[in-house]
C-alpha cells in the first residue's frame, strides 16, 4: 500500500515540476492527492478491523499523521534544493527515505489504532 501512495505522490510531484510548478507547491499537491489514496488503502487493507473505520475523524488524523511529516518533508526540501543545491529530482527520494518509516509508525500507533 505504501508503495501505491509513494509512486502517487513522486509521479504527482516530476510531472507537476516537469510542467513548471514551483517544486513546493508540486510536492503539497502530490501529499493531498497521496494522502487521500493512503487513507482509503490503509483503512481498507492495512489497519483494518471489524469496527466503522470510515469517519471523517479517522480522516483527519491521517491528514494529521501525514501533515506532521509532511511540514518535516518541506523544510527537508527546501534546505536541500535551495541551500544544499541538491536536484529537486532528487531531494524527494531522500525525503521519503525518512518520511516513509515515521508515517507508518504515525499510523498504526496513532491514527488506526
Amino acid at each position: 500500500m505504501g508503495v501505491s501512495n509513494t509512486i502517487i505522490n513522486l509521479l504527482i510531484y516530476y510531472l507537476l515540476v516537469f510542467l513548471g510548478c514551483y517544486y513546493i507547491i508540486a510536492n503539497i499537491i502530490g501529499f493531498l492527492i497521496s494522502v487521500l489514496n493512503a487513507y482509503y488503502w490503509n483503512n481498507k487493507y492495512v489497519f483494518a478491523r471489524n469496527e466503522k473505520n470510515n469517519t471523517p475523524k479517522k480522516l483527519l488524523k491521517v491528514y494529521i499523521s501525514y501533515g506532521s511529516t509532511f511540514l518535516l518533508s518541506n523544510i527537508l526540501l527546501y534546505l536541500m534544493v535551495d541551500i544544499w543545491h541538491v536536484s529537486e529530482y532528487i531531494a524527494p527520494i531522500i525525503n521519503l527515505c525518512i518520511t516513509i518509516p515515521l508515517n507508518f509508525i504515525l499510523n498504526k500507533l496513532w491514527a488506526f489504532k
